[in-house]
């Protein structure tokens, strides 16, 4: 890997991920331990008119290493004035998105539909680079469909325009989430530059994410919905590959404690209103991992208040055994 922001001795980052890589997430992923944890995506537009909620997604780009602050958008000189900004406010390392492939991002020329059209791509790319004097990033995907699978090009491209490590997701656009990640295509990207790429896609564990390594010839792997009700699972994969300090994964009481602190500080992040809807998703997959039974998750749910949800959180997250009370 390189040096600098970038210098990860276990590269294993967690993935962008809209409405979950939060803050509070983001945070509690980094404590366990993480090569590099991303921001959710930020619109340029967005950020440079300050529309609520973005500047929250940055937050924890602005000053902590380890973090990557991600931004999207179509437009060359709203891309370098956001980027301007959240480097004056501490952001150490800024990733450019050409790889969601949301409709409502898509349709607005930016995300993966970038990659219909490098040659504007590139104006983007140069804009950043040239708009801060921190690392720039670029998270793709193998290319827009099967027909135009060009990720290599842009790749090489990108580097010569100062991008300093990719991330490829091993799906085309038009795949979206369907189907298996293709591994072994991610390799023609790896043989194309001479900066890290990364592996992202279906890596949900140690042996998925060595196979992903194997196949791919990468210098790293990213984990995206593998990690969710499960914020250790970067740390065991950077120890099973790269001998980094096993976490110590919470069990029973230990278990019930970190989501209620979790919970707690969504609470705070959001505001109790807000925080009780966006915090249910991630309850729900730390109770498919505690393996909460169908009645206790129900009433988690469905509580109408934060006091009722952590009354009802120790008894649906833990047991002797580790899983949750039936």
């Amino acid at each position: 890997m390189v040096t600098g922001p970038l210098d990860m001795t276990a590269p294993v980052m967690l993935a962008p991920m809209a409405g979950i890589t939060d803050l509070p997430f983001r945070s509690l992923v980094a404590r366990f331990g993480a090569g590099m944890v991303v921001s959710e995506m930020v619109a340029s537009h967005d950020m440079l008119n300050a529309r609520p909620g973005s500047r929250e997604k940055a937050e924890l780009g602005l000053g902590a290493d380890g973090t990557a602050v991600q931004l999207a958008g179509r437009e060359a000189a709203p891309m370098a004035e956001a980027a301007r900004m959240v480097a004056g406010q501490g952001a150490r390392v800024i990733d450019i998105n050409m790889g969601c492939p949301a409709k409502k991002v898509v349709n607005g020329y930016s995300g993966s539909a970038l990659m219909r059209d490098p040659d504007h791509a590139l104006t983007l790319i140069e804009a950043v680079v040239n708009a801060v004097d921190i690392p720039v990033t670029l998270k793709t995907r193998l290319g827009w469909d099967d027909a135009l699978m060009n990720a290599p090009d842009i790749a090489a491209r990108a580097e010569a325009a100062g991008i300093r490590q990719i991330v490829i997701h091993g799906r085309t656009r038009c795949q979206f989430y369907k189907g298996c990640a293709n591994w072994a295509a991610i390799r023609a990207v790896v043989d194309a530059v001479n900066i890290p790429v990364i592996a992202n896609g279906d890596i949900v564990d140690a042996p998925t994410a060595k196979q992903a390594l194997d196949q791919s010839g990468a210098h790293g792997v990213m984990i995206g919905r593998g990690a969710q009700g499960k914020p250790w699972l970067l740390a065991e994969v950077a120890h099973a590959l790269y001998g980094a300090p096993a976490p110590t994964v919470p069990k029973g009481d230990a278990f019930a404690e970190m989501v209620m602190a979790h919970y707690d500080e969504m609470l705070r992040f959001y505001g109790d209103l807000l925080g009780l809807r966006v915090a249910r998703k991630h309850l729900g997959w730390f109770m498919d991992t505690a393996g909460t039974s169908a009645d206790l998750r129900r009433a988690v749910l469905t509580a109408k208040t934060p006091g009722a949800t952590m009354d009802l959180l120790p008894r649906a997250l833990c047991a002797e055994t580790g899983m949750a009370a039936a």
